[in-house]
C-alpha cells in the first residue's frame, strides 16, 4: 500500500508539474509570435498619423510633417549605454491637429538646454506607454521633473490630443538629443525560464520519489 502511494504521489506531483513546463513552453511560442508581431509593425513602411488614433494603433510607424512646439516636459528615464537622463517630451503642430512628440534623451547637464522649435519631420512610432504603478512618485510640475510618461496628463499639460509619436528620426536633428525608438527590449519574455523551472522542478520531483520508493521497498525485503 505505502509503495502504491508513493507511484501516485512521485508520478501525479511529477505529471503537473511537467504540464506547468508545457505550458510555459506554449505561452513562450505565443510571446515569440507577438513580438514578431510587433517588431514587424514598428518597422513597417510608416504612414499619416490617423485621424482617430487610439491604443489600438500602438507601435503604428509614422511620418509626420509639422512645427515643433517650444514647450517641453522632462521625464526621469534611464537606458542601457546611456544611463540616467530625461526624455524630452513637445508638441508637434500637424496643422490641423496638435500631438505629442518624444524626440529621445538628454543628459542630466541637458535638461536646461535651449533646443530649437519650428518646422520638422518626423519618423517614428504611436506609442502609449504603461510606466505607471503604485511606486511611481508624483510628478514635479513645478522643477519640470516627470517620472512617467502618461500621455493624458502630458496631453493635457501641452494642450494637444492623447496621442505620443516616439521618434526613431527627426529632420533637422535636435542638437543634445539622442533618439530612443519604440521597441521590444521592455516587454517581458521569461516563458523559457518558467518552463525550465517547472521541468526541473519534476525532474527533481521523480528523482525524490525514486529515492523513497527504493527505500520503502528496501524496508520490505
Amino acid at each position: 500500500m505505502r509503495i502504491v502511494f508513493l507511484l501516485f504521489v512521485g508520478l501525479g506531483g511529477a505529471a503537473v508539474l511537467i504540464s506547468l513546463g508545457v505550458w510555459q513552453v506554449q505561452r513562450l511560442a505565443w510571446k515569440e509570435g507577438v513580438l514578431a508581431e510587433i517588431e514587424a509593425s514598428i518597422s513597417a513602411a510608416p504612414v499619416e498619423v490617423p485621424a482617430a488614433s487610439d491604443e489600438a494603433d500602438r507601435y503604428l510607424s509614422v511620418l509626420a510633417d509639422g512645427v515643433l512646439g517650444e514647450d517641453e516636459l522632462h521625464v526621469l528615464a534611464s537606458a542601457k549605454q546611456f544611463g540616467a537622463g530625461y526624455r524630452v517630451i513637445r508638441a508637434f503642430d500637424l496643422g490641423d491637429r496638435r500631438v505629442m512628440v518624444d524626440l529621445g534623451m538628454v543628459r542630466p547637464e541637458g535638461k536646461g538646454a535651449e533646443r530649437p522649435g519650428g518646422e520638422m519631420r518626423i519618423l517614428g512610432n504611436l506609442h502609449w506607454p504603461d510606466e505607471v504603478d503604485s511606486f511611481t512618485p508624483e510628478n514635479d510640475v513645478a522643477g519640470n521633473i516627470w517620472f512617467a510618461r502618461e500621455v493624458d496628463v502630458m496631453a493635457e499639460a501641452l494642450g494637444t490630443e492623447p496621442i505620443l509619436i516616439v521618434a526613431r528620426e527627426t529632420s533637422p536633428p535636435v542638437p543634445g538629443v539622442f533618439a530612443f525608438p519604440v521597441d521590444t527590449s521592455g516587454i517581458p519574455n521569461d516563458h523559457l525560464g518558467y518552463a525550465a523551472t517547472w521541468l526541473g522542478l519534476a525532474a527533481v520531483w521523480l528523482s525524490m520519489a525514486g529515492l523513497f520508493l527504493y527505500r520503502s521497498r528496501r524496508k520490505t525485503a
